[in-house]
Protein backbone atom coordinates (compact mmCIF):
# COMPACT_ATOMS: atom_id res chain seq x y z
CA UNK A 1 0.00 0.00 0.00
CA UNK A 2 1.14 3.78 -0.83
CA UNK A 3 -0.09 6.36 0.94
CA UNK A 4 0.06 9.93 -0.14
CA UNK A 5 -0.66 13.23 1.93
CA UNK A 6 -1.05 16.68 0.09
CA UNK A 7 -0.17 19.72 2.34
CA UNK A 8 -1.91 22.41 1.50
CA UNK A 9 -2.63 25.79 3.01
CA UNK A 10 -6.06 25.33 4.06
CA UNK A 11 -6.89 21.22 4.06
CA UNK A 12 -4.75 18.18 4.25
CA UNK A 13 -5.77 15.19 2.42
CA UNK A 14 -4.45 11.96 2.83
CA UNK A 15 -4.78 8.83 0.28
CA UNK A 16 -3.99 5.27 -0.27
CA UNK A 17 -3.38 3.39 -3.00
CA UNK A 18 -3.17 -0.34 -3.97
CA UNK A 19 0.06 -1.77 -6.08
CA UNK A 20 -2.48 -1.11 -9.26
CA UNK A 21 -3.49 2.58 -8.17
CA UNK A 22 -7.06 2.21 -6.68
CA UNK A 23 -8.17 3.83 -3.99
CA UNK A 24 -8.32 2.19 -0.66
CA UNK A 25 -8.91 4.96 1.22
CA UNK A 26 -9.23 8.96 1.88
CA UNK A 27 -9.62 11.52 4.62
CA UNK A 28 -8.70 14.75 4.68
CA UNK A 29 -8.62 17.42 7.62
CA UNK A 30 -8.44 21.43 8.19
CA UNK A 31 -4.67 22.54 7.70
CA UNK A 32 -3.67 24.24 11.61
CA UNK A 33 -2.79 27.62 9.81
CA UNK A 34 0.44 29.20 11.11
CA UNK A 35 1.34 26.10 13.51
CA UNK A 36 4.10 24.27 12.42
CA UNK A 37 4.24 21.46 15.29
CA UNK A 38 0.24 21.15 14.68
CA UNK A 39 0.78 20.97 11.09
CA UNK A 40 3.23 17.77 11.64
CA UNK A 41 1.17 15.89 14.06
CA UNK A 42 -1.75 16.63 11.98
CA UNK A 43 -0.14 14.65 9.36
CA UNK A 44 0.61 12.12 11.35
CA UNK A 45 -2.62 11.45 12.36
CA UNK A 46 -4.10 11.30 9.06
CA UNK A 47 -1.65 8.35 8.32
CA UNK A 48 -2.52 6.73 11.54
CA UNK A 49 -5.97 7.23 10.52
CA UNK A 50 -5.45 5.55 7.15
CA UNK A 51 -3.13 2.73 8.48
CA UNK A 52 -6.02 1.76 11.13
CA UNK A 53 -8.83 1.89 8.70
CA UNK A 54 -7.24 -0.42 6.18
CA UNK A 55 -5.20 -2.25 8.69
CA UNK A 56 -2.34 -2.16 6.77
CA UNK A 57 1.11 -0.11 6.48
CA UNK A 58 2.06 1.91 3.34
CA UNK A 59 4.83 3.83 2.42
CA UNK A 60 4.12 7.12 2.54
CA UNK A 61 5.05 10.48 0.38
CA UNK A 62 4.66 13.82 1.08
CA UNK A 63 3.72 16.50 -1.70
CA UNK A 64 4.05 20.40 0.09
CA UNK A 65 3.94 23.63 -1.55
CA UNK A 66 7.87 24.39 -1.77
CA UNK A 67 10.98 22.53 -1.63
CA UNK A 68 13.37 20.83 0.59
CA UNK A 69 16.84 22.76 0.00
CA UNK A 70 20.05 20.51 -0.49
CA UNK A 71 22.27 23.47 1.00
CA UNK A 72 20.00 23.14 4.34
CA UNK A 73 17.76 20.72 3.98
CA UNK A 74 15.25 23.13 5.10
CA UNK A 75 11.54 23.54 3.58
CA UNK A 76 11.92 26.71 1.30
CA UNK A 77 9.45 29.15 -0.64
CA UNK A 78 6.13 27.62 0.57
CA UNK A 79 2.95 29.63 0.87
CA UNK A 80 2.43 27.65 3.75
CA UNK A 81 4.97 29.97 5.64
CA UNK A 82 5.21 28.34 9.07
CA UNK A 83 6.85 25.67 7.12
CA UNK A 84 9.55 27.61 5.87
CA UNK A 85 13.35 27.33 7.27
CA UNK A 86 12.15 23.83 9.04
CA UNK A 87 13.40 20.59 9.19
CA UNK A 88 10.02 19.18 7.75
CA UNK A 89 11.38 15.84 6.73
CA UNK A 90 13.73 14.65 9.13
CA UNK A 91 10.97 16.19 11.73
CA UNK A 92 8.47 13.89 10.37
CA UNK A 93 10.73 10.71 10.20
CA UNK A 94 10.99 11.39 13.53
CA UNK A 95 7.75 11.48 14.64
CA UNK A 96 6.46 8.61 12.30
CA UNK A 97 9.77 6.51 12.61
CA UNK A 98 10.36 5.25 9.19
CA UNK A 99 11.44 7.20 5.82
CA UNK A 100 9.44 9.50 3.64
CA UNK A 101 9.61 10.66 0.63
CA UNK A 102 8.78 14.52 -0.01
CA UNK A 103 8.25 16.63 -3.19
CA UNK A 104 6.97 20.14 -4.52
CA UNK A 105 3.32 19.50 -4.89
CA UNK A 106 3.65 20.67 -8.88
CA UNK A 107 6.24 17.60 -9.03
CA UNK A 108 3.40 15.28 -7.58
CA UNK A 109 0.71 16.77 -10.00
CA UNK A 110 2.78 15.17 -12.70
CA UNK A 111 4.16 12.54 -11.19
CA UNK A 112 0.27 11.60 -10.97
CA UNK A 113 -1.00 12.29 -14.62
CA UNK A 114 2.42 10.59 -15.99
CA UNK A 115 2.10 7.34 -13.93
CA UNK A 116 -2.01 6.40 -14.64
CA UNK A 117 -3.39 9.75 -15.50
CA UNK A 118 -3.66 11.62 -19.49
CA UNK A 119 -0.07 10.67 -19.99
CA UNK A 120 0.11 7.46 -18.78
CA UNK A 121 3.00 5.88 -20.74
CA UNK A 122 4.56 9.10 -22.23
CA UNK A 123 8.44 9.18 -21.56
CA UNK A 124 8.90 12.82 -20.93
CA UNK A 125 5.99 14.96 -19.28
CA UNK A 126 5.53 18.40 -18.53
CA UNK A 127 3.12 18.99 -15.58
CA UNK A 128 1.78 22.52 -15.51
CA UNK A 129 -0.46 23.90 -12.47
CA UNK A 130 -1.71 27.40 -13.54
CA UNK A 131 -4.40 28.37 -10.70
CA UNK A 132 -3.64 31.38 -8.29
CA UNK A 133 0.19 30.80 -8.83
CA UNK A 134 1.75 28.71 -11.98
CA UNK A 135 4.31 25.54 -11.02
CA UNK A 136 5.58 22.96 -12.82
CA UNK A 137 7.00 19.17 -12.96
CA UNK A 138 8.97 16.94 -15.13
CA UNK A 139 8.45 13.58 -15.52
CA UNK A 140 11.36 11.55 -16.87
CA UNK A 141 10.38 7.77 -17.68
CA UNK A 142 8.07 8.17 -14.47
CA UNK A 143 10.38 9.57 -12.14
CA UNK A 144 10.41 13.37 -10.80
CA UNK A 145 13.46 15.29 -11.81
CA UNK A 146 14.08 17.59 -8.95
CA UNK A 147 17.61 19.11 -10.26
CA UNK A 148 20.65 20.04 -8.89
CA UNK A 149 19.39 22.89 -7.00
CA UNK A 150 15.87 21.20 -6.18
CA UNK A 151 14.25 23.20 -8.71
CA UNK A 152 13.35 21.74 -12.15
CA UNK A 153 10.01 22.70 -13.53
CA UNK A 154 10.46 26.66 -12.18
CA UNK A 155 8.67 27.79 -15.11
CA UNK A 156 6.31 30.09 -13.34
CA UNK A 157 9.30 32.47 -12.68
CA UNK A 158 11.03 32.79 -15.88
CA UNK A 159 10.14 35.72 -18.37
CA UNK A 160 7.60 35.62 -21.10
CA UNK A 161 9.30 34.70 -24.02
CA UNK A 162 9.31 36.41 -26.72
CA UNK A 163 7.64 39.95 -25.24
CA UNK A 164 5.86 42.28 -26.86
CA UNK A 165 6.90 45.97 -26.26
CA UNK A 166 3.53 46.41 -24.62
CA UNK A 167 4.28 43.68 -22.60
CA UNK A 168 7.84 44.97 -21.16
CA UNK A 169 8.71 44.91 -18.58
CA UNK A 170 5.81 43.57 -17.05
CA UNK A 171 3.85 43.03 -14.04
CA UNK A 172 5.58 42.94 -10.94
CA UNK A 173 5.72 39.60 -8.91
CA UNK A 174 6.02 39.10 -5.79
CA UNK A 175 9.57 36.82 -6.29
CA UNK A 176 10.74 40.80 -6.86
CA UNK A 177 11.29 40.38 -10.49
CA UNK A 178 9.13 41.40 -13.28
CA UNK A 179 7.32 40.13 -16.20
CA UNK A 180 7.82 36.57 -14.99
CA UNK A 181 5.36 34.28 -17.17
CA UNK A 182 3.16 33.59 -13.82
CA UNK A 183 2.17 37.19 -13.55
CA UNK A 184 0.47 36.74 -17.15
CA UNK A 185 -0.94 33.04 -17.19
CA UNK A 186 -2.04 32.55 -13.92
CA UNK A 187 -5.74 32.94 -13.03
CA UNK A 188 -5.46 36.24 -11.40
CA UNK A 189 -2.84 37.57 -14.44
CA UNK A 190 -6.04 37.27 -16.66
CA UNK A 191 -8.13 39.12 -14.19
CA UNK A 192 -5.41 41.92 -14.07
CA UNK A 193 -5.16 41.83 -18.15
CA UNK A 194 -8.61 42.59 -18.13
CA UNK A 195 -9.12 44.93 -15.52
CA UNK A 196 -6.40 46.68 -17.47
CA UNK A 197 -8.22 46.81 -21.15
CA UNK A 198 -11.45 47.34 -19.90
CA UNK A 199 -11.27 48.95 -16.35
CA UNK A 200 -13.87 45.79 -15.30
CA UNK A 201 -13.35 43.15 -12.57
CA UNK A 202 -13.79 39.74 -13.79
CA UNK A 203 -12.30 36.38 -12.62
CA UNK A 204 -10.36 34.38 -15.11
CA UNK A 205 -13.54 31.10 -15.07
CA UNK A 206 -16.04 34.68 -15.97
CA UNK A 207 -13.95 35.93 -18.76
CA UNK A 208 -13.57 32.19 -20.30
CA UNK A 209 -17.09 32.16 -20.28
CA UNK A 210 -17.63 35.55 -21.27
CA UNK A 211 -15.57 35.27 -24.21
CA UNK A 212 -18.09 33.57 -26.24
CA UNK A 213 -20.70 36.77 -27.03
CA UNK A 214 -17.77 39.40 -25.62
CA UNK A 215 -16.16 41.10 -27.65
CA UNK A 216 -13.64 42.34 -25.08
CA UNK A 217 -13.29 39.02 -23.23
CA UNK A 218 -12.47 37.33 -26.51
CA UNK A 219 -9.31 40.00 -27.15
CA UNK A 220 -8.03 39.00 -23.31
CA UNK A 221 -8.28 35.30 -23.76
CA UNK A 222 -6.79 35.34 -26.95
CA UNK A 223 -3.92 37.32 -25.92
CA UNK A 224 -3.92 34.51 -22.85
CA UNK A 225 -3.73 31.59 -25.21
CA UNK A 226 -0.69 33.55 -27.35
CA UNK A 227 0.93 34.10 -24.16
CA UNK A 228 0.32 30.42 -23.14
CA UNK A 229 1.79 29.09 -26.54
CA UNK A 230 4.82 31.43 -26.49
CA UNK A 231 5.94 30.13 -22.15
CA UNK A 232 4.75 26.28 -23.66
CA UNK A 233 7.22 26.62 -26.93
CA UNK A 234 9.74 27.48 -24.44
CA UNK A 235 9.30 24.44 -22.52
CA UNK A 236 9.25 22.34 -25.70
CA UNK A 237 12.10 24.12 -27.47
CA UNK A 238 14.46 22.57 -24.24
CA UNK A 239 12.91 19.18 -23.05
CA UNK A 240 10.74 18.10 -26.21
CA UNK A 241 8.26 16.46 -24.04
CA UNK A 242 5.35 14.09 -24.93
CA UNK A 243 2.88 15.19 -23.42
CA UNK A 244 1.85 18.42 -21.32
CA UNK A 245 -0.77 18.12 -18.86
CA UNK A 246 -2.68 21.43 -17.46
CA UNK A 247 -3.63 21.38 -13.81
CA UNK A 248 -5.53 24.12 -11.91
CA UNK A 249 -7.73 26.14 -12.39
CA UNK A 250 -6.96 27.06 -15.81
CA UNK A 251 -7.16 23.74 -17.13
CA UNK A 252 -10.92 24.08 -17.51
CA UNK A 253 -10.89 26.68 -20.44
CA UNK A 254 -11.37 23.65 -22.79
CA UNK A 255 -10.90 25.59 -25.64
CA UNK A 256 -7.06 25.95 -24.34
CA UNK A 257 -6.14 22.34 -25.97
CA UNK A 258 -7.16 23.34 -29.15
CA UNK A 259 -6.24 27.10 -29.90
CA UNK A 260 -2.88 26.69 -27.98
CA UNK A 261 -1.26 24.05 -30.66
CA UNK A 262 -2.50 25.96 -33.35
CA UNK A 263 -0.12 28.58 -31.99
CA UNK A 264 2.97 27.35 -30.76
CA UNK A 265 4.16 25.90 -33.89
CA UNK A 266 5.37 29.24 -34.56
CA UNK A 267 7.71 29.55 -31.43
CA UNK A 268 8.60 26.23 -31.72
CA UNK A 269 12.11 25.55 -33.13
CA UNK A 270 10.96 22.61 -35.59
CA UNK A 271 9.06 22.00 -38.51
CA UNK A 272 6.55 19.76 -36.61
CA UNK A 273 5.09 20.23 -33.03
CA UNK A 274 4.18 16.21 -31.89
CA UNK A 275 3.90 17.27 -28.29
CA UNK A 276 0.47 16.59 -26.59
CA UNK A 277 -1.41 19.11 -24.94
CA UNK A 278 -3.77 17.35 -22.57
CA UNK A 279 -6.23 17.83 -19.43
CA UNK A 280 -5.74 16.16 -16.14
CA UNK A 281 -7.77 12.98 -15.21
CA UNK A 282 -7.72 13.32 -11.67
CA UNK A 283 -7.81 17.08 -11.40
CA UNK A 284 -7.43 18.16 -7.71
CA UNK A 285 -6.46 14.20 -6.54
CA UNK A 286 -3.67 14.47 -9.02
CA UNK A 287 -1.49 15.98 -6.35
CA UNK A 288 -2.67 13.63 -3.21
CA UNK A 289 -2.05 10.79 -6.00
CA UNK A 290 0.93 11.71 -7.05
CA UNK A 291 2.40 12.15 -3.34
CA UNK A 292 1.63 7.77 -3.12
CA UNK A 293 3.38 7.35 -6.20
CA UNK A 294 6.44 8.78 -5.12
CA UNK A 295 7.18 5.10 -4.14
CA UNK A 296 6.78 3.92 -7.83
CA UNK A 297 10.00 3.45 -8.32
Amino acid sequence: MRIGVDLGGSKIEAIALDENGNELLRHRVETPAGNYQATLQAIVNLIQYIEQNTDQSGTIGIGTPGSISHKTQLLRNSNSVCMNGRPVKTDLQSLLKRKIRISNDANCFALSEATDGAAKGAAIVFGVIIGTGTGAGIIVDGKALSGQNAIAGEWGHNPLPWPKDNERPGPDCYCGKQGCIETFLSGPGLSVDYLAATGQNKTAIEIAAAAENNAQAEVCLQRYEDRMARGLAHIINIIDPDVIVLGGGMSNISRLYKNVPELWGDYVFSDEVNTRLLPPMYGDSSGVRGAAWLWNK
